[in-house]
């Protein structure tokens, strides 16, 4: 039953990432490159859920994060610097403007929300709660 319920996670997981690459391409966020997509983790405990994110080569300043409607949303720009008299020969590094998207689940105390970036890894922390906003009990007749 448990292996029945992470491969379920698995493919919503992918479906949830298709979904957002389709869209990005449907609606870019700006005319610059869109090549960057950063890759992450979400973990739960008991205690809290956490969103860990690599965005090497990303300083705190270049980074947004922004919850609306309980979806947290983290955007910024990767541009890496050369001088105009060099060219690329291989380019592996992906650069340009990102945004990730994630819904958070109705026990997340969007209140307490806390962030952290450290070599190149940004940390979203988001405890639980009791309290369910917008929840309304219906009563069964």
């Amino acid at each position: 039953m448990n292996d029945f319920r992470i491969d379920i996670e698995r493919k919503l997981n992918r479906l949830g990432q298709d979904i957002q690459h389709l869209v990005g391409r449907i609606v870019p966020l700006e005319d610059k490159g869109y090549g960057f997509t950063p890759k992450s983790d979400i973990l739960e405990s008991d205690e809290a859920y956490k969103i860990i994110i690599d965005l090497p080569g990303l300083s705190k300043d270049a980074i947004n994060i922004s919850l609306k409607e309980n979806v947290l949303t983290v955007k910024g720009e990767r541009v890496t610097e050369r001088d105009e008299i060099e060219i690329y020969r291989r380019q592996e590094r992906a650069e340009g403007v990102f945004s990730r998207s994630f819904a958070l689940p109705q026990n997340v105390n969007t209140d307490a929300l806390t962030a952290r970036h450290r070599n190149g890894t940004l940390i979203v922390s988001m405890p639980k709660t009791d309290d369910v906003e917008d929840s309304t009990n219906i009563p069964i007749n």
